[in-house]
């Protein structure tokens, strides 16, 4: 009866908020233990940790508000790594990868914890695997604990974190029960772990600012960790305090008759926009209309960049001109256009006059065409005022502390950089690397048209002495990296002709010849379109490339390759960004590639990827049951947000837990989607202007916002009570029931027979392709519906894909528990009875396959009154039949269940309102509501 009032008194007196903390493996949690908190959304972190026998190199993220990952590099001391080889010597103490994955089920409320489930060690070795499911709830100042796991952690834990009334809250004192049973580690008898037991363990922690130290103590051991926080949704890191100024003058503007004539004025307005890092530009000045086309090399926020050119041009250009035209490119490729009807208006807006919304009612923003103002006179004056390359020193630009650079005013380029390349983990060392200085030139021989070419040479490395060679049976496409790393200490990295070009208003193309990078050469090809919406991209890619030698000069290997890749790069909220690609990749296997990444309000992107092809690459690490497939993590940092001033640039950098040859791609330059993809976001944002003005109170959003079909509270809602509304009547759930019962039992009475009479003739190529239908069904038919959800701007249609969706999963659902109940052997499991039970554990009735397919096909069916859907729903789970997979009974009862729950669904849902659904196109903005009735 005292619990309530002491909780309320302990929160009113301390309302301290205990945020998430790294344990010593880097996993949110107390010392040892992990605990039901997950960081911030977007925090990213890495430390060091000494917990003995083990040392661990460790990072986390939160890619999303309720997951977070981590990655540990852990060193086992006391076991020697690749004992009874060569390389134990030079290797050193055993390492092992580890990846840990966290969810939070359940925020915590006024009453209720915190509730999250984990598994360690997901991938590889495993050495450390385990699960866990935890509980915290905050008391005041003291978050507790209370969890229990399997594996590694075995049995119930509990712990407490209390954040000590001084110093800010940056002191915590920590205490917990460590379950770890050392005792089942990786050698743990010729390690310190045979020393540790579960048990009573004490901590303190201090963080200050972004930086966190830990010390613990247990029974047997001392432990200590130190680590770093950034925060990735912070706008930004470091403050522009060395970003120039935005163009001003007290110059007096001409008379249309004075810029006819005197082109001073012109080249002026050409060199003002020159010194703030416009290139490729060309204006005209006709009717009274200026028409600008130019790019910014610095500059990453093309509103901005958009915002400081009519601000510069508002200085030079006749008081009289009526409107701005702006096109802004990349390369010379058209992005968007802009035009500024209301000049004086204008004006006022950039010197903080006039509210946002006053500037949206003058300006049009759009998506660029692909015709462009020709006009051989501004070619003349920029080339006239363009007097060659300024070559010099330049230090922290571009992310690089020092270069040797040359830039002219057309986008042709001259650098020389220092450049580091880290390899972890092979077995002849640690840690590999070598430092080159590279050198590289682009030249922009006409608009569109571009050659680039890099050489490297070679500083100081010790990659060149790896001496294991790869053992893959797949044509070495990746694997062989190492022998190129030993090659020439000069080599010619690239030397390749680019065509980019645009058919169309938001359709690209490119067409690339040469030595694309260190390992390829040849042709390629890419398209890549993207609606109104920029909502998705898709893209075309082919190749057609030779391997090129190991000295890195013209030299050539014995292996060609023809590839083939088809994209679909669609946004989801959360800033996140899922990529499927399917085709032939460079060893000339077939699969798919899946990738998704999270953009971040600091323009960080990190993400993943894994590929599944044909490659059946069975060689350590793979295996001839479980084929090595390719995967990986990577991030990407725009270092703007890390500079005091702003930049383009980006550092980009991947890891793969092996260097191996399935689902590999060849690198070719200028990639449309990389150039389109970020311009394209940023048009989709609010009013596509950006931070036009820099006003201080200029306000914009940095998300997309939310698909039609991207659920909401009122909306699951309203789907949940209109889905429990339409249950049928008892009545007729019975006569449904009695006649799904009786079509069963007949084709019961059927199956032997059936399906003798197929095993009589399986080797028939009809059944086989039949056969090989009724596997692919639900995927084709469930992907359809994804398909249609996400690239559909019809309401009634996404509507119907979302109950088709539903149906699918709860089909499979209903299917799983069933089989689970039954049990009922597959054909050609056992002799006898066709109703024996399984003794493989994997259940036949009812059909899975027949379920989920015709799940997803019936609210279609229903929707559209299309019959025929039936039909190719029957024949897909006949397919299982004719596979020698399913009895005919099961077919029946997963089709009989399938539909059931499709009509269901569909009767409930397909009267359900819509979200708002916003669409917007080239020059409107359109909002609508449907009901469909």
């Amino acid at each position: 009866m005292y619990l309530k009032p002491l909780i309320c008194a302990l929160a009113c007196a301390f309302p301290i908020v205990v945020h998430a903390t790294a344990s010593l493996n880097g996993v949110a949690g107390i010392l040892n233990m992990p605990d039901a908190r997950v960081e911030q959304d977007g925090n990213f972190a890495m430390g060091y940790s000494y917990d003995k026998p083990y040392s661990s190199l460790w990072m986390n993220l939160t890619p999303l508000p309720f997951v977070q990952t981590t990655a540990r590099f852990v060193t086992v001391h006391g076991v020697r790594g690749f004992e009874g080889t060569s390389s134990a010597d030079s290797y050193g103490n055993n390492k092992d990868k580890v990846i840990d994955v966290k969810l939070r089920l359940l925020e915590e409320s006024k009453w209720w914890p915190q509730i999250a489930v984990g598994r360690t060690d997901i991938f590889g070795t495993q050495l450390f695997k385990g699960s866990y499911v935890a509980m915290s709830k905050q008391l005041g100042p003291v978050d507790f604990t209370l969890g229990h796991g399997s594996g590694r952690i075995d049995g119930p834990f509990a712990g407490m974190r209390w954040q000590m009334p001084f110093d800010g809250g940056a002191w915590t004192l920590n205490a917990e029960y460590d379950a770890n049973d050392y005792t089942r580690d990786y050698r743990a008898q010729d390690t310190f772990a045979r020393n540790r037991k579960p048990g009573p363990v004490v901590g303190l922690d201090y963080r200050w600012g972004w930086l966190g130290a830990k010390i613990a103590r247990s029974k047997s051991a001392t432990s200590v960790s130190g680590y770093i926080d950034i925060p990735l949704n912070a706008k930004e890191y470091i403050p522009k305090v060395y970003e120039p100024a935005a163009y001003s003058s007290t110059r007096v503007r001409p008379t249309r008759e004075q810029w006819n004539e005197d082109s001073s004025y012109r080249l002026g307005l050409l060199d003002a926009l020159h010194k703030q890092d416009f290139r490729s530009v060309k204006l005209s000045l006709k009717q009274g209309t200026l028409n600008l086309e130019l790019t910014n090399t610095r500059i990453s926020n093309i509103g901005r960049a958009v915002g400081r050119a009519v601000r510069t041009a508002l200085y030079f250009i006749p008081a009289d001109t009526r409107q701005i035209k702006l096109r802004y490119t990349r390369n010379n490729l058209a992005l968007t256009e802009y035009e500024f009807f209301d000049l004086p208006r204008l004006s006022e807006y950039l010197s903080g006059k006039l509210e946002r919304k006053e500037l949206q009612d003058i300006v049009l923003v759009r998506h660029a065409g692909s015709e462009a103002d020709d006009d051989a006179e501004l070619s003349t004056l920029s080339a006239a005022l363009d007097e060659g390359s300024e070559i010099g020193i330049v230090t922290n630009e571009g992310g690089n502390s020092v270069q040797l650079r040359g830039e002219d005013k057309q986008l042709n380029t001259f650098q020389i950089v220092p450049k580091m390349g880290l390899y972890f983990n092979d077995p002849s060392g640690v840690l590999k690397y070598e430092i080159n200085a590279y050198a590289s030139v682009q030249r922009h021989l006409a608009p569109g048209h571009i050659i680039d070419g890099a050489m490297t040479y070679k500083l100081l490395e010790n990659i060149s002495s790896v001496t294991q060679k790869s053992n893959s049976l797949l044509p070495h496409v990746r694997s062989d990296i190492a022998e190129y790393k030993r090659g020439n200490d000069l080599k010619l990295n690239q030397l390749a002709y680019t065509y980019l070009f645009q058919p169309g208003t938001r359709f690209y193309g490119k067409v690339s010849t040469g030595l694309f990078e260190e390992m390829y050469g040849g042709v390629a090809g890419q398209l890549a379109y993207y609606p109104p919406s920029s909502r998705w991209i898709a893209e075309l890619r082919s190749e057609v490339v030779q391997q090129r030698g190991f000295s890195g000069w013209f030299d050539r290997r014995d292996y060609n390759a023809v590839t083939a890749l088809a994209s679909l790069h669609y946004k989801l909220p959360y800033g996140v960004t899922v990529t499927g690609r399917a085709g032939r990749f460079l060893a000339k296997d077939s699969g798919v590639r899946m990738e998704i990444k999270r953009r971040f309000d600091s323009g960080i992107e990190a993400g993943a990827w894994y590929t599944y092809t044909d490659a059946k690459d069975t060689t350590s690490p793979g295996s001839v049951g479980s084929p090595y497939q390719d995967k990986g993590l990577f991030l990407s940092i725009p270092l703007n947000s890390m500079l005091p001033t702003d930049s383009r640039a980006k550092s980009n950098m991947s890891i793969s837990p092996w260097t191996r040859d399935g689902g590999q791609m060849v690198f070719v330059p200028h990639d449309l989607v990389s150039q389109i993809e970020d311009p394209a976001r940023q048009m989709a944002l609010d009013d596509g202007l950006g931070n036009i003005g820099e006003q201080p109170n200029e306000t914009f959003s940095n998300d997309l916002p939310d698909p039609a079909w991207w659920p909401s509270a009122s909306g699951i809602h309203m789907r949940m009570s209109s889905t429990v509304d339409a249950l049928p009547e008892i009545s007729d759930a019975a006569i449904a029931g009695t006649l799904g019962v009786a079509a069963i039992a007949v084709a019961s009475s059927r199956d032997k027979v059936i399906y003798n009479a197929i095993q009589k003739r399986k080797d028939n190529q009809l059944l086989k392709a039949w056969g090989k239908f009724g596997s692919g069904a639900p995927l084709i038919a469930v992907g359809a519906a994804g398909a249609a959800m996400t690239l559909s701007d019809d309401p009634i249609m996404v509507n119907t894909s979302i109950i088709s969706l539903q149906s699918a999963a709860l089909a499979a659902g209903v299917s799983l528990g069933t089989k689970q109940l039954v049990d009922r052997a597959r054909p050609g499991e056992r002799s006898g009875s066709v109703w024996q039970k399984s003794t493989s554990g994997s259940s036949s009735f009812p059909s899975n396959h027949a379920a989920v397919t015709m799940a997803a096909l019936t609210p279609f069916a229903e929707e559209y009154q299309l019959p025929w859907l039936y039909v190719a729903g029957g024949l897909a789970s006949a397919g299982r039949v004719a596979n020698g997979k399913h009895w005919v009974s099961d077919a029946v009862a997963g089709g009989l269940l399938g539909y059931g729950v499709g009509h269901w669904l569909w009767k409930g849902q397909r009267n359900t309102l819509l979200a708002p659904m916003i669409s917007p196109t080239d020059k409107t903005i359109g909002l609508s509501l449907s009901h469909q009735y």
